[in-house]
């Protein structure tokens, strides 16, 4: 591993500088939230191929959704003396203190699709999509799609106090405010887990008369879409066509629903969050680039116009 010298708040190799092309000698820890969806599965994949293809030693820690899990891990990657950390986190706070220990070892701490509620000198950059920019991009799907009509809407939050669960929550909000015939009468977290998606769907159908006042599910992952689906099918409901349902990630699975017209529109989070953040740490330390605070990943949106089986096609082998 190498060692480094930190001259003016600037990283510089005490050793000969390297490139991504030749960083055989890197080591990085990487503290996983879990594998609670499709998703985060993917993620993991991309990753550890970045770091293959890069000559990078990556040690892996799964918090199997705890954030004490991802401390411990943090703390030992920091024992160990690697060169730099990605970080998924779990929740947005309580960072803090092991960020700082982090921070006094000179290890720099890359932020993977989640943010954090701590000062941003604790970390070097955070790669990620505009979380709050999917809600309002499927906030405005629903309202296109439903035009005057009423329509109350079903909310599948996710893990409580995550970064994700917080912003798609709010951009979704803000996309419908102003159009009242539009309201959220049910929203509650489904924690991005398929099962506990059609445990809280299910609970939605009996208290909204079996199904028939819910025009709309908002999931704020495919996961739970996909989990709540089976959940408005089995209360003899269409999906797709009864309830309408958006949500965002852009898992294969979903697509796999959209083509046979039981999901209606996803907004894509693209799980390669490692290339950006392998390139950001090359570049920091090879020439002591400082990245910025946040590096956006792209997002778009699909629907059933967009031959969502081809989509599956494409995606199917890409880690989900």
């Amino acid at each position: 591993m190498r060692s480094l010298i930190l001259l003016a708040g600037t990283a510089v190799a005490a050793s000969l500088a390297w490139s991504s092309a030749s960083a055989a000698d890197m080591t990085v820890g990487f503290s996983q939230i879990g594998s609670e969806s499709g998703w985060r599965a993917a993620e993991t994949t991309l990753t550890q191929q970045q770091a293959k293809e890069r000559g990078i030693d990556l040690k892996f820690a799964d918090a199997q959704q705890k954030q004490e899990n991802q401390i411990k891990a943090i703390r030992g990657f920091i024992a160990q003396g690697v060169d730099a950390i990605l970080l998924a986190p779990v929740v947005a706070t309580g960072w803090d203190s092991v960020l700082e220990e982090a921070k006094d070892a000179d290890i720099p701490v890359v932020l993977l699709d989640r943010q954090v509620d701590s000062s941003d000198d604790l970390y070097l950059t955070a790669v990620g999509s505009d979380l709050h920019h999917e809600g309002v991009v499927a906030g405005e799907w629903l309202v296109g799609e439903v035009g005057d009509k009423d329509c109350n809407v079903v909310e599948l939050q996710g893990t409580t106090g995550s970064s994700p669960a917080i912003l798609r929550k709010e951009g979704f909000a803000e996309a419908i405010e102003g159009h009242d015939n539009i309201k959220i009468v049910r929203s509650q977290t489904g924690d991005f887990t398929r099962t506990k998606g059609k445990e809280v769907m299910e609970s939605f159908l009996k208290a909204e008369n079996g199904g028939s006042n819910i025009c709309a599910l908002y999931a704020h992952n495919d996961d739970m879409a996909v989990g709540a689906i089976q959940a408005i099918k089995e209360a003899g409901l269409k999906p797709g066509e009864d309830i309408l349902v958006v949500s965002i990630d852009a898992v294969p699975d979903i697509f796999l629903a959209m083509s046979e017209g039981e999901a209606n529109a996803t907004v894509e989070l693209t799980p390669n969050m490692a290339g950006p953040a392998f390139d950001a740490l090359a570049a920091y330390f090879d020439s002591g680039t400082v990245p910025p605070k946040f590096i956006q990943t792209e997002s778009k949106l699909y629907t059933q116009a967009d031959d969502p089986k081809a989509v599956y096609e494409e995606k199917k082998n890409l880690g989900y």
